[in-house]
């Protein structure tokens, strides 16, 4: 059979099918036919064979339904999964991917009306992470392959290895500190007080009595006589005496060096990009939802992957999920503990002492651990968060 001649319907058919994509209104996912304009899928649908397929599906409409809409989520998180692997990706963007393919399933023949629908169910299920944000949905594949499982295994083990040097190393150091506290007592240093009435006197003792001179000439004599014999012990130089008050400063600075030089190191190790905890109460600055939630105060409830978390609001009690980006920290009353988020002390429950509102910092009291009683200052605003009492 030769090819259709130029500028005839069957020809504009073929063309439009070689283009891919075609209108999605007038396509029959039962009869898998794409119709080129409304007047073909009208005859279409009158046609016996379609008639044929509608009673096929009628008879068991549930399966069919479910066949197509496991055919296409298969292949939506197919695509999904090679394509972008576990980054966060719009969700259209990767709808766009899959309908690249003109014998893809089409949406309109499963279970799920639009695009928002299907991408809610993924997050309902577990299947992928879903975040909403002001440019539209965003979702990040959960990979639970056993390759990924295991690498997340060796990834916790080697954190939790890491902790652990971290602990042993913090109780050896204040082990030292307490040792070096006892061995040497604290000295107290009292305020020098004088009595304004009293006078100043001079206690300067002088000899007057001075010996005879035959006396002092037979004397350097002797000394002359007797040099040879002198002790060479007497030409060496005595020993500075070190003071108690001076030892000490060398200790105390020492210690301090010490802890100064390890809290700069738990510094570099424990900033991260990601501060979000579980029971601390954040603040909501996005406008999306229609500015409904904005400045609103909520508790999180659930860190997911490190840079979103589950949020409860605490005026309506909502849920949502949502960014760290969308959220700030919030500064309690002085007295009141906080969660340290970031930082050098990372993790650690602490009790706010002082506020600074011109340098936007606050000074803590570390409340438990190895650390308890430790006075830190300079502790910026991001790295703390006031913690929710029940």
């Amino acid at each position: 059979m030769g090819r259709a001649e130029v500028g005839t319907p069957k020809y504009l058919a073929n063309k439009m099918k070689a283009k891919g994509l075609q209108k999605l209104r007038w396509y029959c996912q039962m009869c898998e036919k794409q119709c080129r304009d409304e007047n073909g899928f009208k005859c279409h649908t009158m046609s016996e064979s379609h008639q044929r397929q509608l009673l096929l599906f009628a008879d068991n409409a549930g399966k069919y339904i479910y066949s197509f809409s496991k055919e296409f989520s298969d292949g939506y998180l197919e695509v999904l999964r090679r394509r972008f692997g576990t980054k966060r990706v719009s969700c259209n963007k990767v709808y766009q991917e899959y309908i690249a393919d003109k014998n893809h399933l089409h949406m309109n023949a499963t279970r799920w009306l639009t695009l928002t629908d299907y991408v809610k169910w993924l997050g309902r299920t577990g299947q992928c992470i879903v975040d909403e944000t002001e440019k539209g949905w965003f979702i990040t594949y959960v990979d639970r392959s056993p390759e990924a499982l295991e690498a997340q295994e060796k990834v916790k083990k080697k954190e939790k290895m890491d902790k652990d040097d971290q602990e042993r190393m913090m109780e050896f150091i204040e082990k030292q500190i307490e040792k070096a506290k006892k061995e040497e007592p604290e000295t107290v240093y009292t305020e020098l007080k004088k009595d304004e009435d009293a006078p100043l006197k001079l206690d300067i003792k002088l000899s007057t009595k001075r010996k005879p001179e035959t006396e002092v000439l037979g004397t350097t004599s002797k000394r002359a006589l007797d040099s040879d014999n002198r002790d060479d012990s007497i030409f060496k130089k005595p020993k500075p005496s070190t003071s108690r008050s001076s030892s000490k400063t060398d200790k105390k600075s020492a210690l301090d060096e010490i802890m100064k030089m390890e809290e700069t190191t738990k510094e570099k190790k424990n900033r991260k990009d990601y501060w979000l905890a579980e029971g601390i109460v954040v603040k909501f600055i996005s406008k999306a939802f229609e500015g409904k939630y904005y400045k609103q105060k909520a508790v999180v409830l659930e860190v997911i992957d490190k840079y979103r978390g589950k949020i409860k609001f605490l005026d309506s009690g909502e849920k949502i999920k949502a960014d760290q980006a969308h959220l700030e920290t919030v500064i309690p009353a002085i007295g009141k503990p906080v969660h340290v988020l970031n930082g050098a002390y990372r993790g650690c429950i602490a009790i706010l002492r002082e506020l600074n509102e011109n340098k936007f910092c606050v000074t803590i009291e570390i409340a438990k651990g190895p650390l308890k009683g430790r006075i830190v200052n300079n502790v910026d605003y991001e790295d703390i968060s006031k913690i929710h009492d029940e």
